[in-house]
């Protein structure tokens, strides 16, 4: 009985080992670009940047509900890509100027949603 458990559990542990690999959908080489809008602090009303900051320039996000039975144009996701481009200009802050959600359908959109502000780097992280 104890050689036929020993055999059993070697034979369950030989068959965990062997050569496998992992493939994935995801470029390893734009992994970072997926969470770069996450080293960009987001400064919105009551909340500004302490200290000093140097102005990298403006930048936007926009997202458009092309058809009907699509999702509708988010306010989040424009702030999302506006910290996004704000990472692009090497920013580590981005100073929410406006947002504006349109629900008004233009030739291109049902709704759309706008996020505008300004890049800046800041040296001290709240």
């Amino acid at each position: 009985m104890k050689n036929l458990l020993l055999s059993a559990v070697i034979i369950a542990v030989s068959g965990c080992a062997g050569d496998y690999t992992f493939n994935s959908n995801l470029d390893s080489d734009a992994i970072n670009d997926y969470f770069k809008a996450s080293d960009v602090t987001v400064y919105e009303g009551t909340l500004q940047p302490v200290g000093p900051f140097e102005i990298k320039g403006l930048v936007e996000g926009e997202t458009c509900q092309i058809a009907d039975n699509d999702a509708p144009a988010s306010i989040a996701e424009a702030r999302t890509l506006a910290r996004r481009a704000a990472a692009d200009k090497q920013a580590n802050g981005l100073v929410i100027k406006n947002c504006l959600f349109i629900e008004e359908a233009s030739q291109n959109c049902v709704s759309r949603a706008i996020c505008i502000g300004q890049a800046i780097v800041t040296t001290n992280q709240q």
